[in-house]
């Protein structure tokens, strides 16, 4: 619902405050008073239009901001919308505002951030229905037809059947597209994937092999070089020459005095132990560079064949991956290909039994939905029908007008003809009304603008008040061309409405307006 509302500097209003009630809002006062200029103000702040004209005279700028509350029947398509933007700030309430600067420009906000008018205009189809502009009458657009029907059909269980059914049908056929493409170039698909397959195992890649080949690499380019450090270290340590014993030899001569040492001052024989223990580690290490020693070998050939052997991967992972894991993964994938292409046929058959089971339901379902929605049309225009009487309006008639449309790629039905369907079923939903005698059924759209719409607008949110979902309704003058009996029932129809919305109505009869659960007097 609509709480509150500020407006600063718009058309006559020089400055104005409003706390909104729920229910039915009566606004009153004499021609001219400006109580037109406050739905204007709210049109404007729901993405309508907005020109310098609107500015008070001798203001730089307009300002029209409002606060709502907004109702569980709304919320996930106004949240929905409001996260899209990342503009949800709180679960209930929104703000709104717009302002009209003298230099022409205009800037609309959502929850106090900048936003564009087209933003504020698809919240606003969702916040508020503004009797005579058809931009945001819901009931003038053909695409809510469908769906109101059948809130007041009571159809969702059945709606939601049909979809889920639909959505599988969707989903059939995509994996169909994809295999008819797939078979369409299926021979050359198979010579690639065949080759690619073949390239990759004939590798017999192995994970990690890469960098044990590298550093394989590093040894025999380097060999030389390594067997003489090697050599070097071996001789000092443990072979020594003529002029210089090895250093084994030397630590031998300290080890005997330090064992003579402990003998004689037993206080230092941890020192001898310490000796020990180097000595044997140096045995250890020569041990070791001895047997490395071995095994370092200058092999041009082993060295050309790890280099054609790490140029063989980067061409692989260069081809196929960033890594042999990569590449490995990509073979997988590939076979998996393989073999669906080659089992397409089969899958393509089992598809299309699936997509006639599938289609079969939705004309079953569909049909059912249908019916169960022309149920509903035909007392829902008797209903309209009636509190159009009660309006005056005793002669105008209304009608749902409910098509199928023929469509060779359509849904086969049991007389065998082929219709059109889409995710909400078979039919095709338009709201039609004859307001006249001798007029023939027109749509919504097409009727004469003033007290007419309002009543025929006042009608059908009154018979399909628990269906529709706008929070907010606003019926501008909706007392033109009535009288005062009929106007005690039109207040009587907006009070009941106002149960369901909280409804704004502006009037100039008492008797209209004594139904207001709150009422403003402009002047």
């Amino acid at each position: 619902m609509l709480c509150e509302l500020r407006i600063e500097n718009f058309a006559i209003i020089d400055r104005l405050e409003l706390k909104f009630k729920p229910g039915l809002i009566a606004f009153t006062g004499e021609t001219g008073a400006g109580k037109s200029i406050i739905m204007d103000a709210i049109e404007m702040l729901v993405g309508g239009r907005a020109d310098t004209t609107m500015i008070r005279s001798g203001a730089e700028r307009a300002h029209v901001e409002a606060t709502f509350q907004i109702p569980e029947g709304v919320r996930s398509q106004v949240h929905a919308i409001l996260e899209r933007e990342d503009l949800l700030d709180d679960e209930v309430f929104l703000t709104l505002s717009r302002e009209i600067r003298s230099n022409g420009r205009s800037v609309a906000r959502i929850n106090g951030r900048v936003v564009n008018v087209g933003l504020l205009r698809e919240l606003g189809e969702h916040l508020v229905d503004l009797h005579g502009q058809s931009e945001h009458l819901s009931l003038l657009r053909v695409r809510e037809h469908l769906d109101l029907l059948d809130r007041y059909a009571g159809t969702i269980e059945l709606l939601n059947e049909y979809a889920r059914i639909y959505h599988q049908l969707e989903s059939v056929r995509r994996s169909l597209n994809e295999l008819r493409r797939m078979e369409s170039e299926s021979a050359r698909r198979i010579d690639l994937l065949k080759y690619q397959i073949n390239e990759i195992e004939s590798a017999r890649l192995r994970i990690g092999e890469e960098e044990t080949l590298r550093a394989e690499r590093n040894r025999l380019a380097n060999a030389e070089t390594i067997a003489t450090l090697v050599q070097t270290v071996v001789l000092t340590l443990d072979e020594g020459t003529p002029e210089s014993p090895s250093v084994m030899d030397l630590l031998g001569q300290a080890g005997d005095a330090l064992h003579d040492l402990a003998r004689v001052d037993p206080s230092q024989s941890e020192k001898a132990e310490q000796w020990t223990n180097i000595f044997e580690s140096l045995s250890e290490l020569t041990k070791d560079l001895r047997a490395y020693l071995e095994s370092v070998e200058f092999n041009p050939k082993r060295l050309d064949w790890v280099e054609e052997r790490l140029n063989l991967i980067h061409n692989l992972k260069r081809k196929y991956g960033g890594s042999i894991e990569a590449v490995l993964a990509f073979a997988a994938e590939a076979r998996k290909e393989l073999d669906s292409i080659s089992h397409a046929g089969e899958k393509i058959a089992e598809l299309q039994s699936e997509e006639e089971a599938l289609l079969a339901q939705i004309a079953r379902i569909g049909q059912a939905l249908s019916a169960k929605r022309m149920k509903a049309a035909e007392r829902l225009s008797q209903e309209i029908e009636m509190e159009l009487a009660d309006l005056n309006m005793p002669q105008a008639r209304f009608t749902v007008d409910i098509r199928w449309i023929p469509n060779e790629q359509g849904v086969l039905l049991e007389d065998g003809q082929r219709v059109a369907f889409d995710a909400t079923g078979l039919d095709k939903v338009e709201f039609l009304i004859a307001p006249n005698p001798g007029e023939g059924f027109k749509p919504l759209v097409k009727i004469a603008s003033g007290g007419e719409t309002s009543r025929l607008m006042l009608a059908l949110k009154n018979v399909l008040a628990r269906a529709d979902r706008i929070p907010v309704l606003i019926f501008d003058e909706i007392d033109q061309g009535i009288g005062g009996r009929v106007g005690a029932i039109v207040g009587q129809k907006l009070w009941r409405l106002g149960r369901f919305h909280q409804v704004l109505c502006v009037t100039h009869l008492p008797q209209l307006a004594a139904y207001g659960d709150q009422h403003l007097q402009v002047q």
